[in-house]
């Protein structure tokens, strides 16, 4: 697989087995093999998952941010050729904290970092920002499995 930066849609739905309105990641603008990976999301007004606050401003929920954080990161897992046929799974999220709010029209740029690779488990330390400013961080546990037959 071609790894040339940036990863549009396209090529990220070649390495990730989600399709829209699943698929969360729009852009990989960097990429170092088992180190680091940071990706792009561009929210915007009719994505169907947004959430209305007391006020009726739209803004997107933890869970899809969470989700998010955790496909830029299976991106940098299932890039490498031995992974191509596995599929990561959450085994767990720590220390995950939402710092703000993200609304349409936001960027969030995501980055994630290779704690500990294994050969079958790994450890993420992940991070999103809009305009410089946190909006979540924290770790995530990830298991490989084998593909579903017809996956």
């Amino acid at each position: 697989m071609d790894l040339t930066l940036p990863l549009d849609y396209a090529d990220i739905e070649r390495i990730l087995p989600h399709r829209y309105p699943f698929l969360l990641v729009d852009r990989i603008i960097e990429f170092e093999v088992d180190k680091r990976i940071v990706g792009i999301k561009n929210v915007s007004f009719n994505e169907r998952y947004l959430s209305h606050t007391a006020n009726g401003a739209p803004v997107m929920p933890p869970t899809i941010l969470t989700e998010a954080v955790a496909q830029v990161g299976a991106i940098l897992i299932l890039a490498k050729p031995e992974n191509r046929q596995r599929l990561p799974f959450f085994a767990g999220i720590e220390r995950v904290r939402y710092r703000r709010a993200v609304h349409p029209g936001d960027v969030v740029v995501i980055e994630a970092n290779v704690v500990r690779l294994r050969s079958r488990m790994g450890l993420l330390k992940g991070v999103a920002r809009v305009n410089g400013q946190t909006v979540i961080d924290g770790s995530m546990t990830f298991a490989l499995g084998p593909k579903p037959n017809g996956a």
